[in-house]
């Protein structure tokens, strides 16, 4: 018998597509979408959106909400953009790549005022994804680089 505190039932995200329940899956799972194991996600299987679940966590918190086919590309977009900034970062103040990386999306929506609890790609939609996209390949403009050039 436990003593102490109740432990608190994991959180069940909801999907933003269909208002349903995701569930949890793992490798070996029907519903999980990856062939090799890349670690418990939550995922929605009607509409096919899903996330991953934060590292260590013993309540299987999720890192954000469930993204879609399109979500999971615009997402994918906003990393490759940011890359060339992370990369700045990490030669010019000689920081590793997951604080270079950590400062540049507090940086970004700071710099957008967005709404979003965590400042992580995981909590952005699709439309505030596109937003920092656009912004990002504004202000290497503005500093004379090309989106690609680092």
């Amino acid at each position: 018998m436990r003593v102490g505190r109740p432990i608190p039932a994991p959180p069940q995200p909801l999907c933003d597509y269909c208002g349903g329940k995701a569930v949890l899956a793992r490798v070996g799972d029907e519903a999980y979408p990856y062939q090799e194991d890349h670690g418990p996600v939550w995922i929605c299987p009607p509409c096919q959106a899903w996330i991953g679940v934060r590292a260590r966590s013993k309540h299987h918190t999720p890192l954000g909400r469930l993204a879609d086919a399109a979500l999971r590309e615009k997402k994918s977009q906003l990393h490759d953009a940011l890359e060339p900034l992370v990369a700045a970062k990490m030669r010019r103040d000689g920081v590793n790549a997951f604080e270079a990386r950590g400062k540049a999306m507090k940086w970004l929506i700071a710099s957008l005022g967005l709404p979003v609890d965590s400042p992580t790609i995981h909590a952005l939609s699709l439309e505030q994804c596109e937003q920092a996209i656009h912004f990002i390949a504004e202000f290497q403009a503005a500093r004379g680089r090309k989106p690609s050039d680092s």
